[in-house]
């Protein structure tokens, strides 16, 4: 077992480090990153306690700062150059954290684009869990987990963790000091994060660019993989400056 779990796939000059969300792995990033083999080489890193990523000790472990040090990590190991940040869900506020700390520190690299897909700077807004103890928690997880209908799910502890150590976060002061391009894709009918969340995000970030797909949900990376793989096509036509 490896602390890290990271896969790069694709051949493309556009480098994407995209982050999965909560109850989910990298798999949710893998049919657009095949639809984009060409354009795109996606790195794709699993977050703790997911594939073959160390297991958390505890729910610190799990919390945004944490993802943040993956994504430190993963840049490191496996990026040259300039690359897209992208998040799904709770990737967008790892995303978030990890620009936030980046901004503050030079030696960190600055993405040349952000992309940030059904997110929310108010993870102390949505209710994707009810706050509940032990086995009710759990239960919640794993019916939420179906509804996403998601390819690979987390572990639920990590799962339950994980929500108790991000829930009450608030990121829209961090979004001021976003200076990066940045297209923000977030579906109409987001039971989830309802569109409210993606204007936030939009409204929060300088000149950012927001993209409504009308009926689509939360899920909108499998949803309109087609539709929003022909957009990010368009937008980065060779490779990033």
């Amino acid at each position: 077992m490896t602390d890290d779990d990271v896969l790069v796939t694709g051949h493309g000059p556009v480098t994407v480090v995209a982050v999965h969300g909560i109850q989910g792995t990298r798999a949710a990033w893998l049919p657009l990153a095949q639809q984009l083999a060409d354009r795109c080489t996606f790195v794709l890193p699993n977050l703790p306690g997911r594939g073959r990523a160390m297991p958390p000790a505890d729910a610190h472990a799990c919390s945004l700062d944490a993802g943040a040090e993956v994504l430190r990590r993963t840049l490191r190991n496996h990026v040259r150059g300039p690359f897209v940040l992208a998040g799904w869900s709770m990737g967008v506020s790892v995303a978030l954290a990890y620009l936030d700390g980046a901004n503050k520190n030079p030696a960190q690299p600055v993405p040349a684009e952000l992309l940030l897909v059904s997110g929310t700077p108010r993870l102390n807004a949505v209710r994707w869990f009810e706050v509940a103890p032990g086995e009710t928690l759990l239960e919640a997880i794993a019916t939420r987990e179906r509804r996403l209908g998601l390819r690979e799910a987390a572990d639920h502890r990590t799962v339950a963790w994980t929500w108790e150590s991000i829930r009450h976060t608030d990121q829209r002061d961090a979004l001021g000091r976003v200076r990066c391009r940045t297209l923000v894709i977030h579906g109409s009918d987001d039971d989830d994060c309802p569109l409210a969340h993606g204007e936030m995000l939009a409204n929060g970030i300088a000149d950012a660019e927001l993209l409504v797909l009308h009926g689509a949900g939360h899920g909108v990376l499998t949803q309109r993989m087609r539709q929003i793989g022909s957009q990010l096509r368009a937008r980065w036509p060779a490779q990033l400056a």
